[in-house]
């Protein structure tokens, strides 16, 4: 659980306050690094180590035309992380992050293959414009092994990241039940789809938040519209959170599992830090009901975990400078008169 003790938020102000820079010159560097000393209840805290886990499945309402790419590719760049090939295997490797794909649901047979790791729910949901997308058994299996996943506690950080076509869709029409709003205040162009195709998708996604009522809880609202992907990085999350890890949330469809690891597990948000501010159109309102103020905006919408791994020397970084900066006593050095 985060420290919350007043010994301990006195020792660590003062901790911060006493390096040696004037009070308060690093800006929300110093924040972090109190955050992250408060997850893992020490002055001298360490983020050296970080796993980023792919969640990939498929969605039924893909069939419609939500994306500007077919469902196969869902199954080809699952090939693609387990190559190496992906902007996250890339930004992994040059920052000396490890990896992991989970197949949580893709489309067709199951894949073969040694590196990865198998955690299928089915091959794909149904389609949530039409009912349901899965089972409450589907959704309560998704979220428990998740929360097994995020658990186990090999790493300082916990990143996640997805691979669903289709899934900005579902976490609209999730993050709209959620929270209460037109689903049109949540919907963007996900993988680029131009006007012609973003009205489409509009209407569509318009018309499946019409089969339930305007707010739903986090479990009914994955049950409904959700993938299996979402759900299992929902319950990742609070198992990464229960276990103590630092969680980095990717972007729009990582936020929106935030957003239901929230709902279900409150004690789980202290423990979440907040990567980017993607350019996904329902980004803002999902960090806004989260009170989350991202550490980086980029302009990216890609997805994949990247946005959090590229956050991560910043986390790094704040955790070494409350572990290892001087204090004025330490280093000979005057403080302020």
């Amino acid at each position: 659980m985060i420290t919350q003790d007043t010994d301990f938020t006195a020792a660590l102000q003062h901790a911060i306050d006493t390096k040696t820079k004037p009070v308060g010159s690093l800006g929300r560097m110093e924040a972090l690094a109190a955050r992250i000393a408060q997850i893992q209840g020490t002055l001298k805290p360490s983020a050296e180590t970080c796993l980023l886990t792919i969640f990939a499945a498929d969605h039924g309402m893909a069939a419609a035309g939500v994306s500007s790419y077919p469902q196969d590719v869902t199954r080809q760049m699952v090939a693609n992380f387990l190559n190496g090939g992906a902007a996250a295997n890339v930004f992994a490797r040059s920052l000396g992050a490890d990896i992991r794909i989970v197949d949580s649901g893709v489309a067709g047979e199951p894949v073969d293959h040694p590196a990865l790791v198998s955690r299928r729910i089915g091959a794909g949901t149904a389609n949530a414009l039409e009912g349901p997308a899965m089972t409450g058994a589907q959704v309560d299996a998704a979220i428990a092994a998740g929360r097994a996943l995020g658990a186990e506690k090999t790493h300082a950080v916990a990143c996640f990241g997805e691979m669903g076509i289709g899934n900005t869709s579902a976490s609209s029409l999730v993050a709209a039940k959620v929270l209460g709003l037109p689903v049109e205040d949540m919907t963007g162009r996900g993988t680029g789809l131009d006007d012609a195709g973003l009205a489409r998708k509009r209407g569509l996604l318009g018309k499946a938040a019409a089969r339930t009522e305007a707010h739903l809880d986090a479990r009914t609202a994955l049950m409904e519209y959700g993938g299996f992907e979402i759900a299992m990085m929902a319950g990742a999350m609070m198992g990464a959170a229960q276990a103590g890890t630092i969680v980095i949330v990717d972007g729009f469809i990582a936020s929106v599992a935030a957003l239901c690891a929230s709902d279900l597990m409150p004690e789980a948000a202290a423990f979440f830090i907040y990567a980017h501010r993607s350019a996904e159109a329902g980004h803002a309102r999902v960090l806004e009901a989260l009170d989350a103020e991202p550490l980086l905006d980029l302009g990216m919408r890609l997805g994949e975990g990247t946005g959090a791994l590229l956050a991560w020397p910043l986390v790094k970084a704040a955790a070494a400078m409350l572990r290892e900066m001087a204090s004025f006593d330490s280093a000979g050095v005057s403080g302020p008169a």
